[in-house]
């Protein structure tokens, strides 16, 4: 069954070829390719996909508030920001608006569908760099912050969130414990609202930063 993709861009060309690119892939079902972000609930209510690729700078809602407003809506759809800019705020604010991935365009297309299936599958995926930024935002906006505290996360669920730290997809982690895939989703779930994240990214930088396992 082919991923369900999205794609907010304000640069046509870019958006042409990117969606022409993914177009040509047996693994990828286009469901909306649109230059702004007027209306852009009615029109996702029409075909709602698995990921939207999303550009930080479209208009007239630039990129992280259509993030937000999206996953308040449709809290399953995953987000992969895709933008010329790699600015610390910038990366700060998606990944906290809760995006689940976050690529500079510069490394497309060649590794855009990869990120795409990592992603469906319950991966993480960044341009290269982004991840040591992320980490160095925590340590900046958050000092010292919850390095005692208690988040009331059981065994299974440390240990879930430690087969996250290490890099592995839901469908692995499924797998290294014999749970079912929907299982994991449960438990990954219950640990983003211990942790108060709304993203895989900011567990994962939280978990490393204040050594929650």
């Amino acid at each position: 069954m082919p991923v369900r993709i999205a794609i907010f861009d304000d640069n046509p060309k870019f958006l042409d070829a990117i969606s022409t690119f993914l177009d040509d892939s047996p693994d990828i079902e286009l469901t909306g390719v649109f230059p702004n972000t007027v209306n852009f609930i009615g029109r996702l209510l029409e075909n709602i996909p698995d990921i939207i690729l999303m550009d930080i700078g479209i208009t007239p809602v630039d990129g992280i508030d259509a993030t937000k407003l999206i996953l308040q809506r449709f809290p399953s759809v995953k987000i992969l920001i895709q933008t010329v800019f790699d600015e610390d705020s910038k990366v700060f604010a998606a990944i906290c608006a809760g995006a689940s991935g976050y690529i500079i365009k510069r490394d497309l297309p060649n590794s855009l569908i990869g990120s795409i299936m990592d992603l469906y599958n319950g991966g993480s995926p960044m341009s290269s760099g982004i991840a040591g930024k992320i980490l160095r935002l925590f340590r900046e906006h958050f000092p010292k912050a919850g390095l005692q505290a208690n988040y009331n996360l059981n065994k299974r669920e440390k240990e879930i969130l430690k087969l996250l730290v290490e890099g592995n997809s839901y469908k692995m982690i499924a797998a290294q414990t014999s749970l079912s895939f929907e299982t994991i989703k449960t438990y990954i779930r219950r640990i983003y609202e211990k942790l108060h994240v709304a993203s895989m990214t900011e567990a994962v930088a939280k978990a490393i930063y204040e050594h929650l396992f």
